[in-house]
């Protein structure tokens, strides 16, 4: 009514209130309400409501994560990421937005995998996983993925949920806490091989005699093995170095450090190269060669190697199809304990890490000086705050240490003679 009459006068009015009031007078000559009448119309979401996007997927999460260049992560490490995104995408959907996974979705997971068959991918490659899931749940005789490896996965995808919720793509990790109760006690899993299946190891063809270096590993013979059928084990036995790190070692490895041999175990080539790998930060260490190694010429071989021009100590194992070498001697390994009758349960290469360990602790090892030659982590906590302070432990302290490295009652005498 006042903004009306101003208007009428030539003065400034605010046309929102003329509007209401020209509203007000509708009303009332009508007697409608203004809200009834606004009820009555269906509501029509909004623009932005209809713009506003779904949220990334799950896909591109997954990317963005594998991405982060603020994550160093190994090759293998890489590839068994990669590997749990094959099947996560396959049972939960690469096109489905990060934000509308649950804690049913997440359950859902946990359960597929549970009856996962081993190596599904390669046996049912027609097959989801979801449908190979379902088949490894009705046929008992088809064998699935152990407790450890079905953890593995969740948390896997659990760090993955992890990152979104820091990323704050989610506001929380609906997987957490979805791990199989473990029945087999860690200790369990895999054990030291017995003074006998090392007698046996070592007094095998390969290493008294054999037809060749192929096929005729087995049948005794006048052919001593030479690189890696000879001193992969060797190495296991007395340095405590994963499979891996062993067969990954450039001949440039192998140096002379303040007057000690030494293996260092690196990712990085002096060549340049970028083909090897470690399983995580502590990994990268100098191992002093064990005494008995020395004796058995292993730096002989070496120099052999260097003057050929070899790059790799261990050339003579072919490449694996994801880039590894190990994966070649392991197979071989596997068929080579059956041969010296040296098999048995809960044993494999991995074996002569956990006998090196027992060894360390009977040889009474200070237990820091231990980790740092095994390569095992330390832990959280101060003392690894602690452990960031120097250059570590001389090579001279480290050698005394491995030479105290036995295996009371195996004879290796004979080794000395070849």
């Amino acid at each position: 009514m006042f903004e009306g009459k101003r208007r009428d006068a030539g003065l400034k009015y605010e046309e929102g209130l003329l509007a209401s009031n020209d509203n007000t007078g509708f009303v009332a000559r009508t007697g409608q309400s203004s809200i009834a009448s606004v009820s009555s119309e269906p509501a029509m979401p909004s623009p932005r409501e209809e713009e506003r996007p779904a949220g990334p997927t799950l896909s591109a999460i997954y990317q963005r994560y594998l991405d982060d260049p603020t994550r160093r992560r190994c090759a293998r490490t890489m590839l068994a990421h990669q590997t749990t995104r094959r099947v996560v995408e396959d049972v939960i959907g690469a096109s489905t937005p990060v934000t509308d996974i649950t804690r049913e979705t997440c359950r859902d997971l946990f359960e597929t995998l549970r009856w996962l068959p081993v190596n599904f991918s390669k046996i049912y490659s027609d097959l989801s996983a979801r449908d190979a899931a379902a088949l490894g749940k009705s046929d008992r005789q088809v064998r699935t993925i152990n407790p450890t490896n079905l953890n593995a996965y969740m948390a896997r995808f659990s760090s993955l949920l992890n990152w979104a919720v820091a990323e704050e793509y989610i506001g929380r990790n609906p997987s957490k806490g979805l791990q199989l109760a473990e029945t087999v006690h860690p200790q369990d899993r895999r054990r030291p091989f017995s003074l006998q299946q090392l007698q046996r190891i070592f007094a095998a063809p390969v290493y008294t005699g054999c037809k060749d270096q192929e096929g005729g590993y087995a049948m005794p013979g006048p052919v001593i093995a030479t690189g890696a059928r000879y001193f992969v084990a060797l190495i296991g036995m007395l340095s405590g170095a994963r499979l891996n790190e062993v067969c990954q070692l450039d001949v440039a490895d192998i140096r002379i450090i303040d007057g000690i041999a030494c293996f260092v175990i690196t990712e990085d080539s002096l060549t340049g190269e970028r083909d090897k790998s470690l399983k995580n930060k502590a990994s990268a260490r100098i191992v002093p060669i064990h005494p008995i190694l020395l004796r058995l010429n292993f730096m002989d071989f070496v120099e052999q190697k260097r003057i050929s021009g070899a790059r790799k100590l261990f050339d003579d194992l072919p490449l694996g199809a994801k880039g590894f070498r190990s994966v070649a001697y392991s197979r071989w390994f596997s068929r080579f304990l059956v041969s010296a009758s040296a098999n048995a349960p809960l044993t494999c290469f991995h074996s002569f890490r956990h006998g090196f360990r027992d060894a360390a602790r009977n040889a009474r090892i200070e237990r820091d000086i231990v980790l740092r030659l095994g390569g095992w982590t330390t832990g959280a906590g101060e003392s690894e705050a602690a452990d960031a302070y120097g250059a570590g432990y001389h090579p001279r302290v480290l050698y005394d240490a491995i030479a105290k490295i036995e295996y009371p009652g195996l004879d290796l005498s004979h080794l000395m003679q070849k």
